[in-house]
Order: C-alpha cells, then sequence, then structure tokens
C-alpha cells in the first residue's frame, strides 16, 4: 500500500498544476509505473485538451512496457465521449492491466461506469488510495456534483480591533477600498481569484469601494464577476462595467431592467431572484443561481452583511481571514464565524487564518 500511495500522492502533485484552469473538468494526475520506475506522466490542463491518463500514456518512449505497467491516476477514468474520447477506453486498448485508482468520480456520466469498464475488460482495479487526500484536491468538483451547490469560499480583512471598514464619510470619500493589509497579502487574494470560477460582493462592496475584482496583481484568468444589486444601484461608471470580464448582476426585482445594449457592451448578464424575495433564503437563492451558471466555486469578499448571509445560513466551506495592524477605533464590524481552524501564519506583519465549515 505505501508503493501505491507513493505514487498516488505523485498523481496530487502533477493535478495541482491545473488549479484554476480545468473548470468544468476536475483536476487529474496520472502515471505510469514499471519495475518501480515511472516510465511516463501527465496531468490535465484545460476542458476539451488531452486528460492525465492520455499525456501519460503518450509519454511512455517504449510502448511495449505498456502491458507490463501499472498506471495509477487520483480520480477514475471517464468512460463517456465528451469533449475527448474515454480514457478507461484507451487504458484497455493500451494493454494496461494494473489500475490504481485514488477515488471514485462523482459526476453522473462516470460515477463508477469507468471502473466496471476496466473491470470487465480483465484489469486488475485498486480503488481508494489515499481517497480522502484525492477527495480534498478536488473539493470544488465534488461539492458541486453532490451538494449542487459551488464550494464557498469566504475572505475579509479586519483591522486588530475586529472592523473591516471605518464608518462613513471616510469609506465612501474616493470611491476606493480601505487598504487594512499589505502588498504582499493583496497579491495572495489575487492568486485565490485565479483558481475560482467566480467572485461575490454585495452592493454596499461595490459602490463604496468600486472594485474591479480581476487578477491584475497575478497571472491567471479572472473570476466571473457576480453582484448582488436588488435595486440595480451600481452606476454605469462602475469598473465592474469596464467590459473586461464576465459579470452576472442578481436583481431582486423583475420589473427592474437595464439597457440590453448596455448589458451587451458591459459583457454583463441580468439574473433575478426566482421569488423576487431578498428578505427570504438569500444565501440559498444565490447557490442555485451559481450552479445553474456551472460555476463550481466562488470566493466571497464582501461586505459584513453579504458574508453574515452565508455564514448564518451554513453556506460555507472556508473562509480566509486577514488581521491587519491597523486600528479603526470604530466602524462596520467583521464578520462572526464559528468554524475550525485549519492554519495559521503571518504574512509580513499581517496574521491569516484559514478556517472549515466542518
Amino acid at each position: 500500500m505505501k508503493i501505491q500511495e507513493k505514487y498516488i500522492k505523485r498523481c496530487i502533485q502533477l493535478a495541482q498544476n491545473g488549479l484554476g484552469t480545468t473548470y468544468p473538468n476536475p483536476m487529474v494526475g496520472s502515471v505510469l509505473v514499471y519495475k518501480d520506475k515511472i516510465i511516463g506522466e501527465g496531468w490535465h490542463r484545460k476542458a476539451g485538451e488531452p486528460h492525465a491518463e492520455v499525456i501519460a500514456i503518450n509519454s511512455v518512449k517504449d510502448k511495449s512496457l505498456l502491458k507490463k505497467a501499472t498506471i495509477y491516476v487520483s480520480l477514475e477514468p471517464c468512460s463517456h465521449y465528451g469533449k475527448t474520447p474515454p480514457c478507461s477506453d484507451l487504458i484497455i486498448a493500451s494493454g494496461i492491466k494494473k489500475v490504481v485508482i485514488g477515488t471514485m468520480d462523482p459526476f453522473a456520466k462516470v460515477a463508477g461506469r469507468g471502473i466496471k469498464k476496466l473491470f470487465e475488460a480483465g484489469c486488475e482495479v485498486t480503488l481508494g488510495v489515499l481517497e480522502a487526500e484525492c477527495e480534498e484536491l478536488n473539493k470544488r468538483f465534488f461539492t458541486f456534483h453532490q451538494l449542487k451547490r459551488p464550494y464557498i469560499i469566504l475572505k475579509w480583512a479586519q483591522s486588530e480591533d475586529g472592523f473591516i471598514a471605518p464608518l462613513p464619510p471616510e469609506i465612501n470619500s474616493k470611491r476606493k477600498p480601505i487598504w487594512i493589509t499589505n502588498n504582499y497579502s493583496k497579491q495572495l487574494v489575487h492568486k485565490w481569484r485565479s483558481e475560482e470560477q467566480a467572485i461575490l460582493v454585495g452592493t454596499n462592496t461595490a459602490v463604496a469601494d468600486n472594485p474591479k475584482l480581476n487578477t491584475r496583481l497575478w497571472n491567471g484568468p479572472n473570476p466571473v464577476r457576480i453582484v448582488i444589486d436588488q435595486h440595480l444601484r451600481i452606476t454605469k461608471d462602475s469598473a465592474l462595467f469596464d467590459g473586461s470580464i464576465k459579470t452576472i448582476l442578481i436583481c431582486g426585482n423583475t420589473k427592474v431592467n437595464l439597457d440590453s445594449i448596455q448589458l451587451r457592451q458591459s459583457n454583463c448578464e441580468l439574473l433575478v431572484f426566482e421569488t423576487n424575495d431578498f428578505e427570504k433564503e438569500i444565501a440559498e437563492q444565490i447557490c442555485q443561481i451559481l450552479y445553474r451558471q456551472e460555476l463550481q466555486s466562488v470566493i466571497i469578499e464582501g461586505g459584513t452583511k453579504t458574508l453574515q448571509t452565508f455564514i448564518e445560513a451554513g453556506l460555507w466551506d472556508e473562509a480566509r481571514v486577514f488581521t491587519g495592524r491597523v486600528q479603526f477605533k470604530k466602524g462596520v464590524e467583521a464578520p462572526k464565524l464559528m468554524g475550525t481552524l485549519k492554519s495559521e501564519e503571518m504574512i509580513a506583519g499581517d496574521q491569516l487564518k484559514i478556517y472549515t465549515h466542518d
């Protein structure tokens, strides 16, 4: 088992290279081993491109070794035709007889079918090696398919005395955010943004801070911007309407409409609460909207009311909380959270705590 764990760990390492680029597909890594030596390996880079198993098999120089080799893969090989052919078929066609899998794929079109196909072809299949670690690798993918909602990450920065912003008029004087953390923490946040499919803020944050919600401090994909704007208070000169990134406004009034030309020019889409009720199950309704948009993950960056809404609904998976060195004495209080402390570190003076919702 330890030998198998060694190679599944390598699969996980490879798969992590795809964080933020494989959506809607999961991250997958694969290695081929012959006589305790890796002879081929690969990881899935982007939807529509070859899967990890395909890259690993193609990377083997001496194809005659495939029939004697063992293939390791962090997630069950697919069994259906999507943008690429089934990986289970390729494994069988390549003559590989030993397959070690980290965890089963929860996607309905796979969900055991790939394993069944391998078994029926006479392959020796081992399932569940480092299963928890493999599920953690694809926690976004698993949450989306099993819970029918995106994986939800809460993020905020607070002062040493527990405020996320000073009181008006300071907060609105220049329509710019009041920075609590340092440049290193800011860059880390932009890296996080590049790893998630969507980023969400409430109306007050959008109006007061005029945020871009992009990854300008990191080289990576921009998330879809989601803004809760019940009465469409955000003005046309907002950075959210710059047209650079797909933006979704979640509105609570079906009678309110933005000009369709303005929406098209702004790369923006208007969605409406089905119940037209901003007082009832807000977080649940937003999760339903994001699920229908096929967004597997979202990082929620404010403000306190929006963050607290998801906390009180129990709809969150991680919380990433910075505490800077500034003090406001009074202001907008930070959200109140009960969770399990997963990690704690200092970033050039800023304290970062990461919590999980168990």
